[in-house]
């Protein structure tokens, strides 16, 4: 597979549709070739010219250039244009990321790579690992325009109870910790895109075993409010269905969160989505699996190009790979590719089907195969890559390393962005969450 190195996230700034690069990092309209005094521009350019650059040089930019700027920069309004244009116009300037924590040991860190770095660098140049650390051992929910909602344990000793906070990782802010009253298995976390909030649902149980499926809305006046019984919980016999995971995924745009429905004694399949504008529930059917599928191999939903997508094994001998190209139309389910099993990806004694995480306009895919290894699938020739993830620094010393496996990790897809807590009226700080150093 064909891939060529890749720059510095910093240091390329996108131009009447090309990439223009300076030899100091800084994008080239931006600085003053002359002697002469520069011309006067009017707000409205500044801010378009702004708009075209990327979150995390805009981030350099906020800390050292004049107050007008960086009271542009910093402004709710100026991140959701920023936000909304690096979606729908150039993607390139979101630069997606993966962060993910370990489910197995109780690590204080969470690591973050380059999405772009995994397609585009060599073999011999490996993907870096960055990690932060925060106080007490944390683990994701969801992400959502640039913000992680993170959460962590109960102690021991139940003095604390487990709290949830949101992170831009971009900009380094985090809100102040939110107490969540009791333990929680079933989560989700996204955005109401009518009324503008950005909303965690949990079903949170008590002391006493009692559970109460709530949803908080974050802002200044935050409030935890009890909404309709979840209809479905985890593991639960007398259920014809049961959640393969705790975590809902969030599709932009639709303003929902969803879960995949499977049982292993018959061949139903469904994906049960939560309206978090409406805060009511819907089922919505997936393509029938085949007969001879084994139904102990249980399939993977995920996001793809922004649309829910479902990987189920076939026969035993390939993943077939569907996408629902319309939102909550069961008839755009479309078949998108076939893989074929690989002796190094198909590991016998798993459950699970192949796993997609992310796909490039040129149909290459990134996915953790059953094996637990990150894997570069060509849609077009059928070959496949195993990227070179460097994970040494990221504070988790009794896993192996990404390039060697994935297991016991938990990955979350995000976009940076300039969005902040402090933007719908939370308090935020930026001491939460900071680069790890690892011991020598």
């Amino acid at each position: 597979m064909k891939r060529g190195p890749i720059p510095d996230d910093d240091d390329t700034v996108a131009r009447k549709g090309k990439v223009v690069t300076t030899t100091e990092g800084w994008p080239e309209l931006l600085r003053c070739t002359t002697t002469k005094p520069p011309p006067i521009l009017l707000d409205e350019l500044i801010a378009e010219i702004l708009l075209r650059i990327p979150a995390r040089s805009l981030v350099r930019l906020r800390n050292s250039v004049c107050s007008s700027w960086r009271t542009l920069i910093s402004s709710s309004q100026f991140a959701k244009d920023h936000l909304r244009r690096s979606m729908a116009v150039d993607p390139a300037l979101t630069h997606p990321r993966i962060a993910y924590y370990s489910f197995w040991h109780s690590y204080p860190t969470i690591g973050v790579f380059s999405v772009r770095s995994v397609f585009e660098n060599h073999p011999h140049e490996p993907t870096k690992v960055v990690a932060y650390e925060g106080r007490r051992h944390l683990r994701m929910i969801g992400s959502c325009n640039g913000l992680l909602c993170l959460h962590d344990k109960q102690r021991k000793d139940g003095l604390l109870g487990p709290r949830a906070m949101l992170w831009n990782p971009c900009t380094g802010f985090t809100s102040q910790p939110l107490e969540i009253g009791g333990i929680f298995r079933v989560c989700g976390f996204g955005y109401d895109h009518v009324n503008d909030k950005y909303k965690l649902f949990v079903i949170v149980e008590n002391k006493s075993g009692e559970s109460f499926t709530r949803i908080f809305t974050f802002g200044p006046k935050s409030t935890w409010r009890t909404i309709q019984d979840f209809p479905y919980r985890l593991h639960d016999p007398n259920n014809k269905a049961i959640l393969l995971a705790p975590v809902g995924l969030f599709v932009s745009g639709t303003g929902t969160l969803n879960w995949l429905l499977c049982s292993s004694r018959t061949s139903f399949v469904a994906v049960l989505s939560l309206d978090l504008v409406k805060e009511t529930y819907s089922q919505i059917s997936l393509p029938s699996r085949d007969s001879d599928d084994a139904l102990r191999v249980f399939p993977h939903l995920s996001i793809l190009r922004g649309c829910l997508a479902v990987c189920y094994e076939t026969k035993k001998t390939h993943w077939t790979l569907w996408m629902m190209k319309e939102y909550g139309v069961p008839q755009s389910w479309t078949k998108l590719a076939i893989i074929p099993h690989h002796p190094l990806l198909v590991d016998a004694p798993r459950n699970f089907s192949l796993e997609p995480v992310y796909m490039l306009k040129n149909d290459v895919l990134l996915v953790i195969s059953p094996s637990c290894k990150f894997v570069l699938c060509n849609l077009n020739d059928g070959n496949i890559d195993f990227p070179n993830i460097d994970s040494s620094g990221d504070g988790m010393t009794q896993l192996r390393p990404l390039s060697r496996g994935a297991g016991g990790r938990s990955f979350h897809i995000y976009h940076e962005s300039l969005v902040s807590p402090s933007h719908f009226g939370l308090p935020t700080c930026s001491s939460q969450m900071r680069l790890f150093k690892p011991s020598l």
